[in-house]
């Protein structure tokens, strides 16, 4: 991790006809992470992009890494096709795969880093018995499925028992929230144990994406 905290924008909500333009923008604006979100119509109700655009975008992302969310059922089939395309870290939900362990090794066989994303309402046990194969644990703020969606309050909880397990391992596992955090929300999610900050419309809707940065990471200089 290069940053204490690391800034993952949501290249959903960016412009897409300009996308290569958008991630080297928001990436010179201090952005360390490109969140790639992936929807299937089926997993979730909505329909976004594939591998093709994870590689359409690799050239432009310099020392970013890209953080692919598989929001898809199955997931097994489309691990190595993101791999290939320039993925650097995979999560995908439990809920999705048949054999947890074994679609965690798959992304890990490729060399790259491996998690698990949790939606409000999945249990942690999933976290608790693959915690020693995982390298980044994504929990959802909100329900999966689209962008710009308000923070649900109770996830403050499930970061911090979440935290817990992470610090009971022993292992450095990136702790990512993804949903409705904004400035004036973000320091709760970080003093309830979070490291890693998934944001869309709260950058890529405002008018310049270094200030927005840059006035996070005051917010967070502070907590």
């Amino acid at each position: 991790m290069t940053k204490p905290y690391i800034i993952a924008p949501s290249i959903l909500s960016a412009d897409f006809a300009r996308l290569g333009e958008e991630v080297t923008k928001v990436i010179d604006a201090g952005a360390d992470f490109i969140h790639f979100d992936v929807m299937d119509n089926h997993y979730v109700p909505n329909l976004t992009f594939g591998p093709m655009v994870c590689k359409a975008i690799k050239p432009y992302c310099k020392n970013a890494l890209i953080d692919v969310h598989l929001m898809i059922i199955p997931v097994d089939s489309m691990i190595n096709e993101f791999a290939k395309a320039g993925a650097d870290i995979i999560v995908f939900h439990p809920e999705a795969s048949l054999h947890v362990h074994r679609s965690l090794n798959l992304i890990k066989d490729q060399g790259l880093k491996a998690g698990l994303a949790i939606n409000p309402g999945t249990p942690l046990s999933y976290i608790e018995a693959n915690i020693n194969q995982i390298d980044m644990i994504l929990l959802m703020s909100v329900n999966p499925g689209f962008g710009g969606q308000s923070f649900i309050p109770g996830i403050i909880e499930k970061i911090h028992q979440t935290r817990i397990l992470i610090d009971k391992s022993g292992r450095d596992i990136i702790l990512e929230v993804d949903g409705g955090i904004k400035i004036d929300n973000i320091a709760d999610v970080v003093r309830a144990g979070a490291n890693a900050f998934v944001m869309g419309s709260a950058i890529f809707n405002t008018p310049d994406y270094s200030q927005t940065i840059s006035n996070l990471r005051n917010t967070l200089a502070k907590t």
